[in-house]
C-alpha cells in the first residue's frame, strides 16, 4: 500500500464498497494500523475540492475524488489495488486538499 494507490473499501452501511484514494505518506504506513483515505465517487461536481479520474487514469468510469470527505480508516479493511495516480494527478490531488482544507 502506497500514497497515490486507489483501492477498494467496504464502508459501514448505509454506504457501499467504493474506491479511495491513500493519502497517508509512506514512511509512516507500515508503523500504522489506520491510513488516511478520500472516497471516490461516481458523483462529478466539477469544483475544486475534487480531482476528476476516467478511463485514461485507470479508473473504469468516470469519477471524483472527494477531498471534502477525507477520513482515517481501518488498513485491515482497505482492499486490493485498483491503479495508481500519475505524478501530474498527484499535483492536482495536492491542490484540491489544500482547497479543501483552506491550507
Amino acid at each position: 500500500m502506497k500514497r497515490g494507490e486507489i483501492r477498494w473499501y467496504k464502508f459501514k452501511a448505509p454506504d457501499k464498497k467504493r474506491p479511495v484514494l491513500i493519502l497517508t505518506r509512506d514512511s509512516i504506513l507500515e508503523y500504522l494500523g489506520e491510513a488516511t483515505v478520500a472516497p471516490i465517487t461516481s458523483t462529478v461536481r466539477d469544483i475544486p475540492s475534487e480531482v476528476f479520474l476516467s478511463k485514461q487514469d485507470g479508473m473504469t468510469k468516470d469519477c471524483a475524488i472527494n477531498f471534502d470527505h477525507i477520513q482515517t480508516v481501518s488498513k485491515g479493511k482497505i482492499g486490493s489495488l485498483i491503479t495508481a495516480l500519475s505524478p501530474d494527478k498527484l499535483e492536482q490531488v495536492y491542490e484540491a486538499i489544500q482547497f479543501a482544507l483552506d491550507l
